[in-house]
């Protein structure tokens, strides 16, 4: 029979954050691009949580962006309210959050792949992955068959199947066999998998009910509002194109009469009557999770947050759930405000195939198939945000696999993003992997709010970063050191207008001449604070910018590199040993058996998974540092 066979370069398999990230890296590097998705209206579907962003994952964005990924500049786009985190605490976790209007967020995504040049979306089931056994006896991808029968001939190929594979959904005794909002699960794919030798696993995560706004009772809850001063996620974005009304969202707490009604019906929860099979989040449990582990807890929290500006659905944050509708309804009826709520989309629980990521190098590429990349909730973690950011890692290096030019890894001391992948890859997740700012142990370097100075470069030598974006980076860099030198070098003496300014502002007096700097330095002064007395500033600005003040992204870094000085130093310090380390590569072929002295426990582990540094290879469980120390000494050997 005649078939359609057709020849690209990549074929994406999934249109969800990852799969959008993956294919728009791969067709801005000039690749023929295919992208797969069961449906083309779910493209960047948000089937869960209205938002992007938040603690830990406004770092993502933030990088994601520095890169040269999309998400950042969508959810600028399409936003109804954006709120800093952690803002009374040290600028290490301040987090930037914003509620997305979910339809929106989809559109206007859809709108920039449909755009986009070399890159093609087909609305497919991709059912089974074509591969040839090399000369070296590994297997290699050569394309994709579709359950219509189509052939795409291709040289590489990232899955970003999210919760789609082989996925059901479960509320209480129902279980549809549906991907997420009851879109078609793709239920083919699995078996390919299988006979490529790649291992499966099942995961789960959950949702909470969506409700009707005109059944909520606002009165009983605390408004919840955006920030006065809205910051962007987007470094290309203009802060002042961003300033808009927002919406509000809405607190409220769970009682014990919720807890007993959950109690009361945990034999019908499919979690605990053992129907579920896949694993849920530790960091993201389901209302009966949260009322069982934490027994002692008399309420819990609970966000009303629109999904949009032109519906009335609102989603219920903190009290996802698999119970059965009629539970639902009788528990989610005794929290304030919702005496009356009616339910427009249920509850439900969602199981999934995916991988223990161990089977990756830190590059997303499969370690036993070459040409397959792998990013998103397939990995096994969960969130929007670390899936873009795999999604993006996976799609760059299947670019740079084909142009035979040198991956991109990101290492743990460069970004969060670093952080993520070389946690999945490198520990045995058994639970859906969320990020987090305590995972992060070079975190005072890894801020939000220096990921261009960061990671701008790396874009720009990939190519997903402009010329002109490059040339506004090393503007930056360049003000942000002329400031702290100035401001380290001007210098103001004890006199009478200096005294009465600190007294003024509640700070010591001087007792001998200081720098600006080290008045900054003080807690409770401020950047802005200091220009009472700093009479050179707007000169400075002006022969520089030509306006009166630099700018606000340039101010926040001078201030934060001044006022965190020392602990900046400490840890540039640490990570400077850290990169030792991480340079000291292991060959991917490396025969473990060879290697004298190794206990049989880092033997095993190591041969599982295949560090690629030494630095790694300290990470994983089981090797110690005496077990580093051999290998470390057999590797100096070997270079002699």
């Amino acid at each position: 029979m005649p078939e359609i066979r057709e020849k690209v370069d990549v074929c994406v398999i999934g249109a969800g954050h990852a799969g959008c990230e993956a294919a728009l890296a791969c067709a801005r590097l000039g690749l023929e691009t295919v992208i797969f998705t069961v449906s083309v209206d779910s493209i960047a579907l948000m089937p869960c949580n209205p938002n992007v962003g938040g603690t830990s994952k406004g770092h993502l964005v933030r990088e994601l962006d520095a890169l040269g990924g999309e998400m950042g500049k969508n959810i600028d786009k399409t936003f109804i309210q954006s709120k800093m985190l952690n803002v009374s605490k040290g600028p290490a976790v301040h987090s930037l959050r914003a509620q997305a209007d979910k339809a929106e967020y989809s559109r206007a995504m859809r709108k920039v792949l449909e755009n986009q040049d070399h890159l093609t979306i087909k609305q497919s089931e991709v059912c089974k992955l074509l591969w040839e056994q090399t000369e070296t006896s590994q297997k290699k991808i050569t394309g994709v068959t579709t359950y219509t029968g189509a052939v795409y001939e291709c040289k590489a190929v990232v899955l970003c199947t999210g919760t789609y594979l082989n996925a059901r959904c479960l509320c209480g005794e129902a279980i549809t066999y549906t991907g997420p909002n009851g879109l078609q699960a793709a239920t083919h794919l699995s078996d390919s998998l299988r006979e490529l030798g790649i291992e499966l696993r099942r995961f789960k995560t959950g949702t909470p009910a969506r409700m009707d706004r005109r059944s909520l009772d606002f009165s009983k809850m605390e408004e919840q509002f955006g920030d006065e001063r809205i910051v962007p996620f987007s470094f290309s974005t203009d802060p002042d194109s961003v300033q808009k009304e927002q919406v509000s969202c809405w607190l409220t707490y769970t009682n014990e009469q919720t807890h007993e009604i959950i109690r009361e019906n945990l034999d019908r929860s499919p979690i605990y009557a053992g129907i579920i099979e896949g694993t849920g989040p530790r960091y993201c449990p389901s209302i009966e999770d949260k009322v069982v582990k934490f027994a002692d807890k008399e309420r819990h929290q609970v966000f009303i947050e629109p999904e949009g500006l032109h519906t009335n659905e609102m989603y219920i944050s903190g009290m996802s759930s698999s119970l059965p509708e009629d539970v639902q309804l009788a528990m989610y009826r005794t929290v304030p405000g919702l005496e009356n709520c009616k339910i427009v989309r249920n509850a439900y629980a969602i199981e999934y195939d995916c991988i223990n990521a161990k089977q990756l190098y830190p590059t997303l590429e499969f370690k036993s198939v070459k040409g397959l990349f792998s990013g998103g909730q397939f990995n096994g973690s969960s969130g929007y945000e670390e899936a873009a950011c795999q999604g993006l890692v996976a799609g760059i290096n299947a670019a740079m696999s084909i142009q035979g030019r040198e991956p991109l890894i990101l290492d743990r001391s460069e970004s969060y993003i670093g952080v993520l992948i070389d946690d999945l890859v490198t520990k045995d997740n058994r639970e859906p992997y969320r990020m987090m700012t305590s995972r992060a142990e070079y975190r005072l370097l890894l801020r939000q709010d220096n990921a261009d100075l960061r990671l701008r470069e790396k874009g720009y030598q990939i190519g997903l970063i402009t010329e002109e974006q490059k040339d506004h980076l090393i503007k930056k860099k360049e003000l942000i050191s002329q400031e702290i030198d100035r401001l380290k070098n001007t210098n103001v003496g004890a006199n009478k207008e200096i005294q009465l300014f600190l007294e003024k502002h509640g700070s010591a007096p001087l007792k001998t001449a200081a720098s600006l700097a080290e008045l900054i330095c003080r807690p409770e002064l401020t950047y802005e604070l200091i220009g009472e007395i700093d009479g050179e500033r707007e000169h400075f600005a002006r022969e520089h910018t030509g306006k009166n003040a630099l700018p606000t992204e340039v101010i926040e870094q001078v201030e934060i590199e001044i006022k965190y000085e020392g602990y900046i130093e400490r840890q540039t310090r640490q990570v400077e040993q850290f990169k030792k380390m991480e340079k000291k590569k292991i060959p991917v072929d490396l025969d473990y058996d060879q290697v004298p002295s190794l206990r049989l426990e880092a033997r095993q582990k190591l041969k599982e998974f295949r560090p690629v540094s030494l630095g790694q290879a300290s990470r994983i469980s089981g090797v110690s540092p005496a077990d580093v120390s051999v290998l470390f000494i057999y590797l100096e050997k070997g270079e002699d």
